[in-house]
């Protein structure tokens, strides 16, 4: 089989696709529509998020088996293109599932103790306690919506520090050990942290917004390590200033590029998030790991060779 990589990975997949005796050819800089004019030669490609296999790529490529996302999210991908072409689609969320429950716990506990402000404060030669008391987590109760792979790790570390964890997923009968399943309502009741672990598709589009957020009982923590577009920008901003959202730790903004390289526009909003104490924000590295980029890569590797060796 000739596969066609159209961004960087970890060199594994390539030592170990060769040693499988798979055909491998590497375009880390062609545009969409160079792409699209040779992409009939192969009979796979693996991705992160270059470039989008929308219907056009998709039905260019007659001779595509699969398409391989190292990584989680598929939404570059016309999914049901892609099922009626008969493609098969492969991505590895376990690979970084561990990196994401890490670093959910680590912008959580930043914001919840003034960690950065207080380090830079002593830094500046500023010396408060009472105004850098934090806030336990012990007690508190979780929310995530999904549990898929990151909902469920997430939910396994939270339970380490004490919280009862709960989470709504659109599957039934997932409830386990560290966490039980209850309703949208439910989760809206009782939550003093809510977590995002959703892919994003029509229906999660702008999920969190002002009617989601004033659904909810108590002032709360937010997170979000999803994809930004979940999220209305401007409701989470207004709920901010208001103190209904005690602290937002964004590890994706709705402003980024379709390729997660950078921010794509600039607007008051951005800015109140960029420059807010009561905020975190990170370029889009919740799976982003040493151990994560090989993992990731690893499973890709695994569920080609399953499939077609």
């Amino acid at each position: 089989m000739k596969i066609l990589l159209l961004d960087k990975n970890h060199p594994l997949i390539t030592e170990q696709l060769l040693a499988k005796n798979f055909i491998l050819e590497e375009d880390f800089t062609s545009s969409y529509d160079e792409v699209c004019h040779k992409i009939q030669n192969y009979d796979g490609v693996i991705i992160r998020s270059r470039i989008p296999l929308d219907k056009n790529f998709l039905e260019k490529g007659r001779n595509l088996k699969f398409i391989a996302r190292v990584g989680a999210g598929m939404e570059n991908i016309d999914i049901p293109v892609a099922e009626k072409l008969g493609i098969q689609l492969i991505n590895s969320p376990e690979g970084n599932r561990d990196s994401v429950a890490e670093h959910v716990l680590g912008m959580l506990l930043v914001i919840m103790n003034r960690l950065f402000i207080a380090s830079q404060e002593v830094k500046n030669g500023i010396w408060k306690r009472e105004e850098n008391r934090g806030d336990e987590l012990l007690g508190k109760t979780v929310g995530l919506i999904g549990y898929g792979n990151m909902g469920k790790a997430t939910a396994k570390r939270f339970s380490g520090f004490g919280c009862k964890v709960i989470f709504h997923d659109i599957l039934p009968g997932l409830s386990d050990e560290f966490a039980t399943q209850v309703s949208v309502e439910e989760l809206k009741r009782s939550a003093d942290i809510l977590s995002l672990h959703i892919p994003l598709t029509p229906e999660t589009h702008y999920l969190i917004d002002e009617a989601f957020i004033n659904g909810m009982k108590r002032d709360f923590y937010f997170i979000n390590t999803a994809r930004g577009k979940n999220v209305e920008t401007k409701s989470l901003v207004n709920a901010l200033k208001s103190g209904k959202v005690r602290g937002a730790c964004l590890d994706v903004l709705e402003y980024e590029k379709s390729s997660f390289e950078n921010l794509e526009t600039e607007n008051e909003d951005l800015n109140y998030l960029l420059h807010s104490e009561k905020t975190i924000v990170t370029p889009h590295i919740a799976g982003w790991t040493h151990q994560s980029k090989e993992k990731l890569a690893q499973f890709i590797v695994d569920k080609i060779v399953a499939s077609y060796c």
